[in-house]
């Protein structure tokens, strides 16, 4: 089908050379007549984004994630702190009408010291470890009465105050004697205080027992003073003994002195004869002996045959 214009027929009649600028002529007519292309300006262009962008912020403000080993308390401006807790995933809320605060529900370490003192007026560096966690279902009122930072709180506080009446009620000596029993006392009244906040200790341990200069000191000197008392006690034991002895020596002297008196010296000749007896025996069967005449005649038994 060819194209209805004037142009076109005036071509027909014409030479090649003409035929073609005829047809340049009418391409140019056709580009000429067709509709320019609109340009949309940038601001317009925005313009027309901004509800787009606008929804997905909504929807970005409407979502909040709930992690692993953590809990929601959702707080409403009309209605205030919701009393059920969100748990792990992602939830919708109402943006500015409402805002999430995460707990974290997982044991947690906590640590902390205390100087205390004894029953006998000793002063006592303890160090205490604890394992908390929040109780879930009470989240709504530790985040009403406590906020987020709730052991940071209570733990040391209690700590403290447990640590302080338990050692009062012990000696200093008797915390290493008797530690399993200071550290079940305090165990037990540690999670006991602990509950009326709504916490749950999971573990108490004594980490750390030091004592002061002090009673270092006063230990020192008790083992002195305990070794001078065994010292004096041991040297009267050896007076009473030297008594005893030199009583026992003058009751055997005045005995013997009786019996010479009564008896005459016979039993002393005796005595002497029983003592040159023993000593005899013991000289001959030492080699170490040598016997000499007891006429002072050293050459006796030399050259015989002279």
């Amino acid at each position: 089908m060819l194209p209805q214009n004037s142009s076109f027929k005036q071509c027909i009649t014409l030479s090649t050379k003409e035929i073609i600028d005829c047809w340049m002529h009418f391409f140019r007519t056709i580009s000429a007549s067709k509709p320019s292309r609109r340009v949309i300006p940038d601001e317009h262009r925005t313009r027309r984004l901004q509800p787009r962008i606008i929804g997905a912020t909504v929807v970005n403000s409407s979502l909040y994630t709930v992690d692993g080993g953590q809990r929601a308390v959702l707080f409403d401006r009309f209605r205030g702190v919701i009393e059920d807790t969100v748990g792990e995933g992602t939830h919708f809320l109402i943006p500015w009408l409402q805002k999430p605060f995460i707990f974290d529900i997982r044991t947690r370490p906590h640590t902390f010291s205390s100087v205390s003192g004894t029953k006998d007026l000793q002063m006592v560096n303890l160090t205490l470890r604890v394992l908390s966690r929040p109780e879930v279902n009470r989240l709504p009122d530790i985040f009403k009465t406590l906020g987020l930072e709730y052991d940071e709180k209570v733990l040391p506080s209690i700590g403290n105050e447990v640590l302080k009446a338990v050692v009062a009620q012990f000696n200093a000596d008797q915390l290493l004697t008797e530690r399993p029993h200071v550290s079940a006392l305090v165990r037990e009244s540690l999670i006991r205080r602990a509950k009326d906040f709504n916490i749950v200790l999971d573990d108490v341990a004594i980490t750390h027992l030091s004592y002061g200069a002090e009673f270092s000191k006063a230990v020192e000197q008790k083992q002195v003073a305990q070794q001078e008392a065994e010292r004096s006690k041991f040297a009267e034991q050896e007076r009473r003994a030297a008594i005893i002895r030199a009583e026992g020596e003058s009751e055997s002297a005045k005995l013997i002195s009786d019996a010479t008196a009564a008896a005459g010296m016979g039993l002393i000749e005796l005595r002497k004869i029983e003592a040159a007896k023993d000593n005899a025996s013991s000289m001959c069967r030492n080699g170490n002996v040598v016997y000499l005449p007891g006429n002072n005649n050293m050459l006796l038994g030399i050259n015989p045959a002279r």
